[in-house]
């Protein structure tokens, strides 16, 4: 059918004509008039509208609605995102949590550097009278959050060492606790504010000082690779301990606050364990049978969703109502939903994007404004600041050390212990920001103890890593060396398949020395965002083939996980600090780029310090028959891998000269007895199907990409080596 794109036109028009001719009609020639039953003010404001429409006009109207409460919300939101997601990938790159570039972008856009530089502007974006709705968001978005963390919480985790966990926990939090209880009483008359009672004061502030926060301490844990160790369990298990106790002694508190003795909070007490053994006996077996009906993202539907969004919105309500706050709540909500990892993992998918990415920084923000790092503007008020800042370490510090030492771990293990105590993170804001609300803290002290809550959690994985630079130092100053190891090769892949893959090819590499190889398998996750749970999922996913392939080639094999975004610097990372003789990686195509080298390949292959191995994948199974492209740039690589190739009963290798050296040459280099000669116009696809694997030098590779040789896409799997150190292979 052919359109009619004229006549549609012309009749669009008429339409046009005719509506405006009847709305003038009924407009000025009905003669309606205004209903004189309306205010004069209205009447006359209306008028006015219309008799003065001019472009000042339309500039006021503009004006008034941006200063709209919606209007002005939205813009907070807009700055709160950006900022806050600018300053995350920041301190991401920096090896800091992201949720440390969130706090910072808080307080960054309060009065202590926006405010401070920009005051107008400042006043314009978080004027006073808007807060109340930047707190009630960012409550939303800390329920939602503390719903997540309960669901994190897998207490099945620790139970091989939760005498272990619960005795170094505790003497952390108890150690922490005393020492913040005399200081509250110490520092009582200069910072509390007016009305309030020393023993309150010092109470709130022994349990800000006794804070550790689960998921910081998780990440870390994560990115350091020690959650496949058991101290990485153990650390877990600490966490765990210290977060369910830590929120059962702030619901005390509260409840002893808000009663005023310790009588009159035993109603709630009271109340509390009623609702706690509600949600534990009949709520939790209720859900556990749900979970296992709704275990996919297909029949976890919007009722059940929104039953579940029910249960954590009603706990919430109950803990708020009989007095021990909402977020705790939100918080056991989480603990007992069901088990299965998958239904959590559904869920928390349609929770943390909006909550996560877009509500809780708005916490931040909040907690920013309030934070004014201005008001210590007197040098003792910083020697307060630091005085709280050393006691608040020292005391997570020495309990979880002396603790450690206690139940049987060595001086390394116990003062790791002792430092990851210290990560307090977001926990501690949520404890410092209720006590503010109570009016138990002035400006001052919670500037200090935000001040607190940053310097700990930053400091926290440099404290990891001097740790580890220490013990390192120490042995190497008592010979304890890698040198004598024969053979080192770094195994670092992201599909599991392809990590049994290039074990193969390593397995073939060691056949005459399994006994003095050393290998280790790299595997990592690029989704910052995956639980404790997810990540031991993944991690015995991801090994499970390699390790496979390396128990049957009879080679021990040492596996790390890590959980990062900036893949190809872990890796050059690794081939820094530990003496490798040769990276095996899968090659792959960036984003940007169609070569095999480029992207992230190409960073590791500019700044790794260990020989490469770039292995292309087309349908490999194990090499049997292996081609050699010996042609220009250096082959000194290329040989010695080659005659390994060579040396293995069941692998037959074929070498093709393509360079200027001799036959004679050559055949005395790889030790054969026979060499083809071809040019690159003689080979061809039926040659090339005969070979399982194709071993290249990076140079060779390079010639004949940049030549498009028309047969190269018929190779097979092609091996790509890349000569960085001289003293290759010992």
């Amino acid at each position: 059918m052919k359109p009619h794109f004229g006549k549609d036109l012309l009749f669009y028009g008429l339409m046009l004509v005719v509506f405006m001719a009847g709305a003038y009609y009924i407009i000025e020639i009905s003669g309606l008039q205004p209903n004189t039953s309306w205010p004069v003010s209205v009447q006359s404001s209306s008028v006015s509208q219309v008799d003065t429409f001019s472009s000042e006009h339309i500039f006021s109207e503009i004006i008034h609605n941006i200063h709209h409460p919606l209007a002005i919300l939205i813009l907070q939101v807009i700055l709160i995102l950006a900022v806050s997601r600018t300053f995350a990938f920041i301190f991401t790159k920096i090896g800091q949590p992201p949720v440390m570039g969130e706090i910072i972008a808080g307080i960054t856009l309060g009065p202590s550097l926006f405010g401070f530089l920009l005051p107008e502007v400042s006043e314009f974006v978080f004027p006073a009278n808007t807060l109340g709705n930047l707190q009630f968001l960012s409550q939303i978005g800390l329920l939602f959050f503390m719903f997540i963390i309960g669901m994190e919480l897998d207490l099945n985790m620790f139970k091989q060492k939760l005498k272990q966990s619960i005795l170094i926990s505790h003497t952390g939090i108890a150690l922490s606790f005393v020492i913040g209880i005399i200081t509250g009483f110490s520092i009582y008359t200069q910072f509390a504010p007016p009305g309030t009672r020393p023993l309150e004061f010092a109470l709130f502030l022994g349990m800000s000082m006794s804070i550790t926060a689960f998921p910081v301490m998780a990440r870390i844990l994560q990115e350091k690779g020690y959650t496949k160790k058991a101290f990485g369990s153990l650390m877990i298990g600490i966490a765990a301990v210290d977060d369910v106790t830590a929120w059962c002694m702030l619901a005390i508190l509260i409840a002893y606050i808000k009663a005023g003795t310790i009588l009159g909070a035993l109603p709630t007490v009271v109340l509390s364990l009623g609702y706690l053994g509600v949600m534990f006996f009949v709520i939790q077996p209720f859900l556990k049978k749900v979970g296992s009906i709704y275990v996919s993202r297909e029949n976890l539907s919007r009722a059940i969703v929104g039953m579940i969004f029910g249960v954590m919105l009603i706990s919430s309500y109950v803990t708020e109502i009989i007095g021990i706050h909402a977020f705790f709540g939100a918080f056991v909500a989480g603990v007992v939903m069901p088990p299965n990892l998958i239904f959590k993992k559904v869920l928390t998918e349609k929770i943390e994007d909006v909550s996560l990415v877009l509500l809780l920084p708005l916490f931040f923000v909040y907690t920013g404004l309030r934070t004014e790092i201005g008001l210590l503007n007197q040098p003792v008020l910083w020697k307060y600041a630091i005085l709280l800042i050393l006691l608040s370490i020292s005391g997570k510090f020495l309990g979880g050390f002396a603790a450690s030492k206690l139940t049987g771990h060595g001086w390394k293990q116990s003062l790791m212990v002792g430092a990851l105590m210290n990560s307090r993170g977001l926990m501690e804001l949520v404890v410092l920001n209720i006590g503010y609300d109570f009016g138990l803290y002035s400006k001052e002290i919670f500037t200090i103890m935000v001040l607190m809550a940053l310097t700990t959690t930053m400091m926290t994985g440099p404290s990891l890593d001097l740790i580890e630079w220490i013990y390192r130092s120490r042995n190497r100053k008592k010979g304890v060396s890698n040198e004598d190891r024969f053979y080192r090769i770094l195994i670092s892949f992201g599909p599991p398949r392809m990590g049994a893959t290039l074990m193969k090819i390593a397995s073939v590499l060691l056949y005459h020395e399994k006994n003095k190889a050393v290998v280790k398998a790299l595997h990592m996750t690029p989704d910052l965002e995956i639980t404790p749970q997810e990540a031991i999922i993944f991690e015995r996913e991801g090994f499970q083939p390699i390790k496979k392939v390396a128990a049957d080639q009879g080679i021990k094999i040492q596996t790390e996980y890590r959980i990062t975004d900036q893949i190809d610097y872990e890796i050059i990372k690794k081939t820094q600090k530990e003496p490798y003789d040769l990276l095996l990686i899968g090659g792959a195509r960036s984003l940007f780029t169609e070569n095999i080298l480029g992207g992230r390949v190409g960073s590791i292959l500019e700044n790794a310090e260990c020989n490469l191995g770039i292995f292309i994948e087309k349908g490999f199974d194990y090499p049997r028959k292996i081609l050699v492209m010996h042609g220009s740039g250096n082959n000194q690589l290329l040989v010695e891998v080659s005659k390994r190739f060579i040396a293995h009963p069941e692998i037959t290798v074929d070498v093709i000269n393509t360079s200027s050296q001799t036959q004679a040459d050559l055949m005395q280099l790889y030790g054969l007895s026979e060499i083809h000669i071809l040019s690159n116009r003689n080979i061809e696809k039926t040659l090339l199907d005969r070979y399982d694997l194709m071993v290249v030098n990076i140079e060779t590779w390079k010639k004949l990409v940049d030549d498009h040789i028309p047969w190269l896409s018929h190779s097979p799997s092609v091996l790509i080596l890349s000569l960085k150190k001289k003293n290759y292979l010992h």
